[in-house]
């Protein structure tokens, strides 16, 4: 059941610090499992969210260019933080700190991911990711095709990290959690 035509509704939903959002995927980014705070923020049962992709709460102004980058990352078998916007069903929105590593089996081999997530410093979302997110998603929109637009940010955020001599995990670390 997605919820990507729900009208965003520009209210911004908060959690405490202490809370932690917890879901798992399996290798095709499907939930498997969510704990009730992700249920709570993201506005849905689990009846509404096991075996959907994980993007039913994907905000539309979040970059595509993001998310490539973290599954390749995951793909690799490397863990990754990213910061997130994420979609709730009646069009709310909320920010998280996410921690995405891969699950593995007794063999060593990736079965799935696991996600933490926790509230960001709001400060560092305003003044450092809101505006990176939206120079990638410009990118993004302006090409003349979703593949280019994709491959456009995917090379800046590339030469972005190249410039710092950094990582895409440093620079979320520079920018300062």
């Amino acid at each position: 059941m997605l919820y990507g035509n729900a009208k965003l509704t520009g209210v911004e939903r908060k959690f405490d610090q202490r809370e932690i959002i917890v879901s798992k995927t399996d290798l095709t980014g499907k939930i498997t499992y969510g704990n009730n705070t992700f249920y709570k923020l993201a506005d849905m049962t689990e009846k509404d969210c096991l075996n959907v992709q994980h993007n039913v709460v994907r905000h539309p102004d979040m970059p595509r260019t993001v998310f490539e980058y973290l599954w390749k990352s995951l793909k690799s078998g490397e863990e990754i933080f990213a910061y997130v916007v994420n979609r709730a069903k009646n069009g709310d929105h909320y920010w998280v700190l996410a921690h995405i590593t891969p699950s593995r089996d007794s063999d060593g081999n990736i079965v799935g991911y696991h996600s933490n997530r926790s509230a960001p410093n709001r400060q560092l979302i305003d003044e450092k990711i809101k505006p990176l997110y939206k120079e990638l998603k410009a990118l993004e929109e302006k090409a003349s095709s979703p593949k280019q637009g994709l491959q456009g940010g995917v090379k800046h955020l590339e030469e972005l990290l190249a410039a710092r001599k950094m990582t895409f995990n440093e620079m979320i670390f520079a920018m300062g959690v």
